[in-house]
């Protein structure tokens, strides 16, 4: 028995993981685990210096307090269980749990996609609106489109979930991947899904329609920043390019991924590595070296602790 009542022959189903030789699949231990770590520690120390930082109290570290925090619980979902899996011969997870792992894989996911939207808008503000830019993006305004990225992910992933939960199972039980997603499970379910697939096609619109409107924001930028100077399209561009940066780092896979025929290449699942570990990992990374405010920041909250540490 499971969600909603639902019954299936299957209750549990196996991952063929990334790779199969234990060798390698112990050097992926080896090589992830400090990712993961660094990934936690990283985006963490930005959620503290936004919060405790003055200096840090514009709308664009606010949005990026919370893009830290989404990163964090992104990753969590996926790889605790993945790294852990490298280290035994046979990757099991009950149905339910996987249907769990694809509601918050999804749900972070569309908020994270709808926070760099957002954020997108911000810059697009802040460059094509300098002197109504406080006014525009007040307190009630930021607060409020951050609680509509989390609305947003939470209502696509619950029709996503709410879809998937009908579906029959009755064997096989192997999924091929690494961890829960939804085109690897229909795979395996027991009747046609080329209707639901359809459908989660459609729901999945909000993140291209999303994209669309990133990009958009970025091109009104760039035809503004024609009539400024030198120096102040390198000062304005600056600000962007950390944020561009981390853009094409998630976008990219996931176009790559998700706007094609689903496939069972390794290619694949090497290329959803690359967004469930690698670019949450970086993004702290290219939002402090980028970013001389978060590095004073940084190093005034240790040399605070420091001097604490010290009376």
């Amino acid at each position: 028995m499971g969600f909603m009542g639902r019954t299936n022959n299957v209750t549990e189903l196996i991952l063929t993981g990334l790779f199969q030789d234990p060798e390698v699949q112990r050097v992926c231990f080896v090589v992830f685990l400090p990712m993961y770590l660094a990934t936690v520690v990283g985006n963490g120390l930005i959620i503290l210096i936004v919060s405790f930082s003055k200096s840090l109290r514009s709308p664009m570290y606010f949005f990026l307090g919370y893009l830290s925090l989404v990163e964090i619980s992104y990753s969590s979902t996926i790889v605790p269980k993945f790294i852990t899996d490298l280290l035994t011969k046979i990757k099991t997870i009950s149905l339910d749990g996987c249907l769990a792992q694809i509601f918050f894989f999804h749900f972070l996911g569309v908020t994270e996609i709808l926070l760099l939207t957002v954020m997108a808008y911000d810059r697009y503000v802040a460059i094509c609106k300098p002197l109504h830019y406080m006014t525009i993006m007040s307190q009630a305004v930021c607060h409020l489109l951050v609680a509509g990225s989390w609305l947003g992910g939470f209502i696509h992933s619950i029709v996503q979930i709410f879809i998937t939960i009908q579906l029959p199972f009755c064997g096989p039980n192997v999924t091929d991947h690494y961890f829960c997603d939804l085109h690897p499970l229909f795979k395996i379910a027991c009747t046609d899904t080329s209707v639901v697939g359809v459908i989660v096609l459609i729901n999945s619109l909000i993140s291209v329609i999303s994209f669309l409107i990133l990009v958009s924001s970025y091109i009104v930028i760039l035809v503004n920043l024609r009539n400024r100077s030198a120096k102040g399209r390198r000062k304005a561009l600056s600000t962007c390019a950390s944020h561009i940066t981390v853009v094409i780092l998630f976008f990219g896979p996931a176009i790559f991924l998700y706007l094609r025929p689903s496939s069972t290449f390794t290619e694949d699942k090497l290329v959803a590595v690359f967004y469930t570990v690698v670019t949450p990992m970086l993004n702290p990374i290219i939002y402090t070296l980028r970013n001389a405010e978060v590095k004073i920041a940084i190093r005034r909250l240790l040399d605070k602790n420091v001097n604490s540490g010290m009376e």
